[in-house]
C-alpha cells in the first residue's frame, strides 16, 4: 500500500490537478498587469476597513490595466448570513466599485475562472488535496476535537507553543496502512497538511507595504480540508489565487503572521507565490490613543452609516485615497478638476502604521465634492437620500424648479459655495428659503449690531419702497445697498468706519446684517443678492413686514 492507494481511499472521485491547470489558464495580459481580488465572507457587516481594501485593490488592477475581481470565501458556513453577498455586491455598487469578474449577485457570477463562490469549489480543493496526499505532503487526522483541546492544554501547562506539530502532531506518523484501516473502520478525519518547516528557521519576505520582514518557518500541520469536505481559508486561498491568476494580494495586516504558511502552501503545491501587500488598519483617535476603528464602538466604521447619514461615495473614497497616499492631498491641490481614476496610487507609499480616520476631514472634502455638483445634481441627490431617510425634506422638494433655484445659488462660479457635507445638512441648510418652513420658525432674529426696533423697521421700509429694483445687477444692488446706509447716517465703506469709529454706529456690512437677518433669521447664509433674487420681490416684502411686526 502507497500514498497513493491513501489519496484515493480518501477522495476517490477527484480529478488530476492536470485538468484544473489546463481548465484555468494563465491570464493574457500585458506584462506589466496586475491581477487583485477582494474576497470577504458574507458575515452581513460591510466594515469600511473592507470598503478601503477593495478600493486599493481595484486602484493597482484599473491603473495597470489588470483585473480585479470579487471572490466570496464561504466555506465557514456557520458564519454566513442570509443575503451576505448581495450585501457585500451593492455596497461595493454604492460606492462605484464594480468588480471585471466575480460574483454579481447572490447567485449569479461573471467571467471564466469560476466558480467565484469558494463553497461551490469543493471538488477542486478535493483534487489538490488528494494530490498533495500522493506527494506524502498532506496526511490524515483521526483527532478528536477532545484530544486536540487535551493537547492545547498540556502545551499551555507546559508553557511552550500551542498547535499541532513535531512530536505533539499526533497522526502525522501514522503508516498508510494504519490509515487505510481506520478509514475502512468508519473512523471520523480531518485533512492536514504536513509542513516542511522547522520553527528554528528564518525565512526573509518582502512585504509590498510593509518592506523587508522575516519570520520563523512555519511548522504546524494545519488543516486543510474539513470534516464536512470544505477547504480551510489557507488552504483554498492559495489554490484559488493560483488558478484565478492573482499577482497581488492586498489584505488586512492582521493576515501578515500567516505569511510563513501561505508561501509554505505555494511552494509545496508547485505554484508561484502572488506579491503580498499587507494594509495596516484603518485607525481611530480616542482621546489621544490610537486604536483600530471598532463595528462595536464607532458607527462610521459600517459603510452602510455613510449612505444613512448622505455622505456622497465620492467623498468617501476621495477620502480613502488621501490617508491611503500621503502624496494625493496635493496631487488634488494641482489638479482640482481631475478624475480621482487619473491619480496613481503607490503601494509602497501607504502607512505601514496605520493612517487616522479624521471625520471632520471627510466631511470637508465631502463639501468640496457636492461644491463642484450642478444644481440639478445636488437635487437628484438629495431626493434619492431624502426617500430613504427624511419625509420632510422629500416633501420640501416637491416643488423642483424652485428648489433647483436654491441650489442654484453661488454654485458654478469660481468660487463655488461649501455649506453641504453631506444630505443629511440639506434641509438645515435651505429651509429657511421655503416660505411654509420659514413661517414656522418661532426663533428670535437675532440681530447683531443694530438691533433696536426703530432703525431696522427703517432700514427695511426704506430699502422696499426706495432701494430695492429686482431688475438691479450685483453692483447696483449693493451700490443702493450703500446709499442706504448712509441716508441712516451710517457708514457707506467699512474702511471709513475703521477710520473713524466715533462718527458712526455702524456701517454698510451691519445694514447687510440686518436685511439678511430679517429675510432668513441667519446670520451667515450664501450671497444674499441671490438669495433675493430666487425669493423675489413680493416674498421680500412678506418677509420684512414679518420682521416689523
Amino acid at each position: 500500500m502507497n500514498y497513493k492507494d491513501l489519496a484515493n481511499l480518501i477522495f476517490p472521485n477527484a480529478k488530476e490537478i492536470t485538468y484544473y491547470e489546463e481548465k484555468y489558464k494563465e491570464r493574457k495580459l500585458p506584462e506589466s498587469a496586475i491581477v487583485t481580488r477582494y474576497a470577504p465572507s458574507p458575515t452581513g457587516f460591510m466594515h469600511i476597513g473592507g470598503l478601503y481594501q477593495a478600493l486599493i485593490a481595484i486602484k493597482i488592477a484599473k491603473q495597470t490595466n489588470g483585473v480585479f475581481f470579487l471572490r466570496i470565501e464561504d466555506t465557514d458556513q456557520k458564519r454566513e448570513v442570509e443575503n451576505g453577498i448581495s450585501e457585500i455586491v451593492q455596497s461595493l455598487k454604492d460606492f462605484g466599485l464594480e468588480a471585471d469578474e466575480g460574483m454579481i449577485s447572490e447567485t449569479d457570477e461573471k467571467g471564466e475562472y469560476g466558480p467565484y463562490k469558494q463553497s461551490q469549489r469543493k471538488e477542486i480543493y478535493q483534487a489538490y488535496a488528494k494530490y498533495l496526499i500522493e506527494q506524502g505532503k498532506a496526511y490524515p487526522c483521526f483527532c478528536t476535537s477532545e484530544e486536540v483541546e487535551e493537547i492545547r492544554e498540556k502545551q499551555e501547562n507546559a508553557k511552550i507553543r500551542p498547535g499541532y506539530y513535531g512530536v505533539w502532531a499526533k497522526c502525522r506518523n501514522i503508516t498508510v496502512e494504519e490509515a487505510i484501516e481506520k478509514i475502512k473502520n468508519g473512523e471520523k478525519y480531518i485533512v492536514r497538511f504536513k509542513s516542511p518547516g522547522r520553527e528554528d528557521k528564518k525565512i526573509k519576505h518582502h512585504d509590498v507595504i510593509k518592506g523587508n520582514v522575516d519570520f520563523p518557518e512555519n511548522d504546524q500541520d494545519i488543516v486543510i480540508i474539513k470534516a464536512d469536505g470544505l477547504p480551510t481559508y489557507h488552504f483554498a486561498h492559495a489554490i484559488d489565487d493560483h488558478l484565478m491568476g492573482t499577482t497581488h494580494v492586498i489584505r488586512g495586516d492582521e493576515w501578515l503572521s500567516s505569511v510563513p504558511l501561505h508561501l509554505q502552501l505555494f511552494h509545496e503545491l508547485g505554484f508561484k507565490a502572488p506579491k503580498y501587500a499587507h494594509i495596516a488598519p484603518i485607525m481611530k483617535n480616542d482621546n489621544g490613543n490610537k486604536r483600530k476603528l471598532s463595528k462595536r464602538k464607532d458607527p462610521e466604521a459600517a459603510v452602510s452609516y455613510y449612505a444613512k447619514e448622505g455622505i456622497p461615495s465620492e467623498a468617501v473614497n476621495e477620502y480613502l485615497l488621501n490617508i491611503a497616499n500621503s502624496t494625493f492631498e496635493n496631487w488634488r491641490r494641482a489638479n482640482p478638476d481631475k478624475s480621482v481614476d487619473e491619480f496613481e496610487l503607490q503601494l509602497n507609499k501607504m502607512s505601514v502604521s496605520g493612517a487616522l480616520f479624521d471625520m471632520i476631514k471627510l466631511l470637508d472634502v465631502s463639501k468640496i465634492v457636492i461644491s463642484k455638483m450642478t444644481a440639478e445634481e445636488v437635487y437628484n441627490n438629495s431626493l434619492e437620500w431624502a426617500k430613504k431617510y427624511d419625509t420632510e425634506l422629500e416633501k420640501l422638494l416637491e416643488d423642483k424648479e424652485f428648489t433647483l433655484k436654491v441650489f442654484g445659488i453661488e454654485r458654478g462660479n469660481k468660487k463655488p459655495r461649501k455649506d453641504i457635507s453631506k444630505w443629511s445638512d440639506v434641509k438645515e441648510n435651505i429651509s429657511y428659503m421655503y416660505d411654509e418652513e420659514f413661517k414656522k420658525d418661532t426663533t428670535e432674529y437675532p440681530y447683531q449690531v443694530i438691533n433696536d426696533k426703530e432703525s431696522i423697521s427703517k432700514i427695511l421700509k426704506l430699502y422696499v419702497e426706495k432701494y430695492y429694483d429686482e431688475n438691479d445687477d450685483k453692483q447696483a444692488w449693493f451700490d443702493k445697498i450703500k446709499e442706504l446706509a448712509g441716508e441712516m447716517g451710517y457708514a457707506k465703506e467699512v474702511k471709513e468706519f475703521k477710520e473713524n469709529p466715533n462718527m458712526y454706529k455702524a456701517h454698510v456690512g451691519d445694514v447687510s446684517t440686518v436685511l439678511r437677518i430679517a429675510l432668513t433669521k441667519r446670520t451667515n447664509t450664501p450671497d444674499m443678492y441671490e438669495i433675493m433674487n430666487v425669493l423675489g420681490k413680493e416674498n421680500i416684502e412678506k418677509r420684512f413686514e414679518k420682521a416689523m411686526s
